[in-house]
């Protein structure tokens, strides 16, 4: 794989409307670096091609590393995680009743949550002082 270029950086950025792809966070307000990963990594013959990349903070990309299955905490099965350009949002997780928290509510979105560690305590305690200000959820 190549190195990607500035301006498919920047489509995958403004596609994401600089948010955390995973979960949801805006990067002006995060304390993560953001960068562009791979959804299918390049070493399981992901592409650079666009609808292969993901805008992502580097605490979500460092979870997800190569993996594209973990384990679902409900079941203890093996499940597919969440593909950001294949499957519908809406269909895998929904927020808490407080919006602190993301809920899996299908496996995958179980596994996902569980192997980016997508609920852990920055990230709940960032949406927490966002909610009130209405910058939470982003859209």
């Amino acid at each position: 794989m190549g190195k990607i270029s500035k301006k498919i950086r920047q489509l995958v950025a403004d596609r994401a409307e600089h948010c955390c792809e995973y979960w949801l966070s805006q990067a002006k307000f995060s304390p993560d670096y953001f960068s562009i990963e791979h959804i299918i990594p390049s070493i399981k013959q992901g592409v650079d091609h666009p609808d292969n990349l993901a805008y992502s903070c580097l605490s979500c990309n460092n979870h997800k590393f190569t993996a594209t299955f973990a384990l679902d905490p409900l079941t203890g099965l093996a499940a597919p995680l969440y593909h950001l350009r294949q499957d519908n949002w809406n269909v895998h997780f929904r927020w808490s009743d407080d919006l602190a928290e993301l809920v899996g509510i299908s496996p995958s979105g179980r596994a996902t949550i569980e192997r980016l560690h997508l609920n852990r305590e920055n990230v709940v305690n960032l949406r927490r002082l966002l909610i009130p200000i209405g910058k939470h959820p982003p859209y």
